[in-house]
C-alpha cells in the first residue's frame, strides 16, 4: 500500500524483530508473574496445588485425555461428555511433546501453553506496531496480559496457541503475506471452534485484494485460510458417519446459536435477579457489556477490515452462544484487537494516567485469576 509503513518480516530478520519486541515481552512476562505469585501465595493458604489447577483441572483434562487416549468414536446421548467439541491441533502438539521430552503429558501441555503466550504477546505486540507504532503495541501487549482472565494464558489449555495464531494471522494480513496468513488461519482452525472467525478475516480480505488486483497468492491464502476448520468439521462427520456430526456434537454441549437470548437472560439474572451475585459471573458479564462498546470504538477508529472481521463474527458467536455462560470471559480473550482503543487512548495520556490504568489492571487480573481458580467452584 502506498505511503504505508511496512514492518520488517519477522522470518526475514528476527533478531531485528525480537529486540523491537523485547520491551513488550519483558512487560508480558512481568504481567503474568505477578498474578502467578498472587495465586501461588493464595494457594499456599488454602492448602491447593497450584501445578494441578493449572496443568490437569477442567478442559485441560478433556486435552490431556485426548493426548492420551484419542477421540469418542460414537455420539452418544449424555451431555457435556463427548470429546469430539476439542479441536485437535492442542491435544496432538500434546502427545508429541511428551512423547520427546521427559515430563507428564500435564507439563508438556502446560509448557506448550506458556511458549505459545509468548507468541501471542510477539503477535499482538506485531500488530500493535504495524498500526500505531511500538508505544501501542507495547501497551496493547499489556493490557492483553493483564485482562480479567489472563491467567488462562498460562494454563494447559488453547487460548494461548489460538492467540498467537490469530495475531500472526492478522499481522501477515495487514502485510498483504498471504500465504503465512491463510496457513496460520488454517492451523487456528484446527484450535478452536471460532477458529472459523480468523478465516473469515484471511478469506474475506483476500477476496476484497482479488476484485483489485488478482494474484494466486491472494487465491491462495483465500483457499487455506478455512481449511483446517473444514477439515476437523469434515472428519468428525465422518467418524459419526452423519453430515452433521460435529454440530450434533456442538448440541451435546448445549453449543447453538440462539440470537443472544440466553446471554441476556444470563445477565438479567446476574444484575438483576440476585441480591449478592457471584464475584466471577459478575465479572463475565461486564466483560461481555464493555466488549460491544469497544467493538464500536474499533469501527470509529476504522481499524483495518480484518481485525473487524475477526473481532465483530468473534463477538457474535460468543453472544449469541445459547451454551454456558461462565467461560465467555475466556472465549473473548483472543480478541485483543478490541483493546486497541484504549491502548491508543493510553498511549495520549500522561505517564502518571497511563502508569495508574495499568497498574490497577495488573493489580485486577491477578487477584481475578486467583479468584478465579480458587473462589470460583467451575471451570475459568
Amino acid at each position: 500500500m502506498p505511503g504505508a509503513r511496512r514492518a520488517p518480516a519477522p522470518a526475514a530478520v528476527p533478531s531485528r524483530a525480537l529486540r523491537r519486541a523485547a520491551p513488550a515481552l519483558a512487560a508480558y512476562v512481568g504481567v503474568r508473574l505477578c498474578g502467578l505469585l498472587v495465586l501461588a501465595v493464595w494457594a499456599q493458604r488454602k492448602h491447593e496445588s497450584v501445578w494441578v489447577m493449572l496443568a490437569s483441572q477442567w478442559d485441560a483434562q478433556w486435552y490431556l485425555g485426548i493426548a492420551d487416549h484419542g477421540y469418542a468414536h460414537t455420539l452418544g446421548t449424555a451431555h457435556n461428555s463427548n470429546s469430539l467439541a476439542f479441536f485437535p491441533l492442542y491435544p496432538l502438539l500434546v502427545k508429541a511433546v511428551a512423547a520427546v521430552t521427559p515430563g507428564t503429558p500435564a507439563s508438556a501441555g502446560l509448557g506448550i501453553a506458556v511458549v505459545a503466550s509468548l507468541a501471542a504477546a510477539w503477535g499482538v505486540f506485531a500488530v500493535g506496531e504495524r498500526l500505531h507504532g511500538q508505544r501501542v503495541g507495547v501497551l496493547l501487549t499489556v493490557l492483553w496480559a493483564a485482562l480479567p482472565v489472563g491467567l488462562v494464558q498460562w494454563m494447559g489449555y488453547t487460548e494461548s496457541l489460538f492467540t498467537a495464531l490469530t495475531a500472526w494471522a492478522l499481522y501477515a494480513v495487514l502485510g498483504r503475506r498471504w500465504i503465512w496468513a491463510g496457513t496460520a488461519a488454517s492451523l487456528a482452525g484446527l484450535t478452536r471452534p471460532t477458529g472459523v472467525a480468523v478465516a473469515a478475516a484471511v478469506t474475506v480480505t483476500a477476496l476484497l485484494a482479488l476484485r483489485r488486483d488478482f494474484s494466486w497468492r491472494a487465491l491462495a491464502g483465500a483457499v487455506l485460510a478455512p481449511l483446517g476448520w473444514c477439515a476437523y468439521v469434515g472428519w468428525v462427520g465422518l467418524r459419526l458417519g452423519r453430515w452433521d456430526g460435529y454440530f450434533a456434537v456442538q448440541r451435546l454441549w448445549y453449543n447453538q446459536l440462539d440470537g443472544g437470548l440466553t446471554t441476556l437472560r444470563f445477565m438479567h439474572d446476574v444484575l438483576g435477579k440476585h441480591a449478592q451475585p457471584e464475584l466471577f459471573l459478575v465479572m463475565v458479564t461486564v466483560t461481555l457489556l464493555v466488549s460491544p462498546v469497544l467493538f464500536a470504538l474499533s469501527v470509529g477508529d476504522r481499524q483495518p477490515l480484518p481485525l473487524l472481521v475477526f473481532s465483530g463474527m468473534l463477538l457474535a458467536i460468543v453472544l449469541a452462544s445459547r451454551g454456558v455462560y461462565f467461560p465467555r470471559a475466556r472465549f473473548l480473550l483472543p480478541a485483543f484487537p478490541l483493546l486497541l482503543p484504549v491502548a491508543l487512548h493510553l498511549s495520549r495520556a500522561s505517564r502518571r494516567y497511563r502508569t495508574v490504568i495499568l497498574t490497577a489492571a495488573v493489580v485486577t487480573s491477578a487477584y481475578s485469576g486467583a479468584f478465579m481458580l480458587l473462589m470460583w467452584p467451575s471451570a475459568p
